[in-house]
């Protein structure tokens, strides 16, 4: 493991202590935007959460050129696997809510298999393992996230 990439997933994984959510944020903020700061968060808890496991990446938030739809969110190896990952981010409040990794629908990896195609296409890569997986959060205010990792999740509808 590389020591950098453990430090560094440790003062993200400090900074969140109290949830990803900052609650110094303005209140007049629309409800999407810290929607979307919390993904960001999340997404970055993800990448360092990765890195120490060993993952190497050479895309974040990729999109298919041409305006085509589709987002992966990150994209490394895993040894000599091409590892697709879908971070999916929830806020657990009072009510009980869905795990967040039952959000990757079947239309969601979909969505993302003929990104990853895409990817592959316009990178010229051929002859590697593939591997899709979904790395969850539970983004719990007033503690850490809890965070969890699901290899090959789901596989390619070829």
């Amino acid at each position: 493991m590389p020591v950098f990439s453990a430090l560094a997933y440790r003062l993200v994984r400090w900074k969140s202590r109290r949830g990803l959510r900052d609650e110094s944020e303005a209140v007049e903020d629309s409800n999407r935007t810290r929607k979307q700061r919390t993904g960001v968060r999340g997404e970055t808890l993800a990448y360092w959460y990765l890195r120490k496991q060993g993952y190497v990446f050479v895309a974040r938030n990729y999109t298919p050129r041409g305006g085509a739809k589709g987002e992966v969110d990150l994209i490394g190896y895993d040894g000599e696997t091409l590892v697709f990952v879908e971070v999916r981010t929830r806020t657990v409040g009072a009510q009980l809510t869905a795990l967040p990794e039952l959000s990757v629908t079947a239309q969601k990896q979909h969505v993302v298999a003929r990104t990853a195609r895409r990817f592959l296409a316009e990178r010229h890569v051929k002859d590697t393992p593939l591997r899709f997986d979904v790395l969850a959060i539970d983004n719990i205010p007033g503690s850490s996230p809890e965070v969890r990792l699901h290899k090959d999740a789901f596989s390619p509808h070829v």
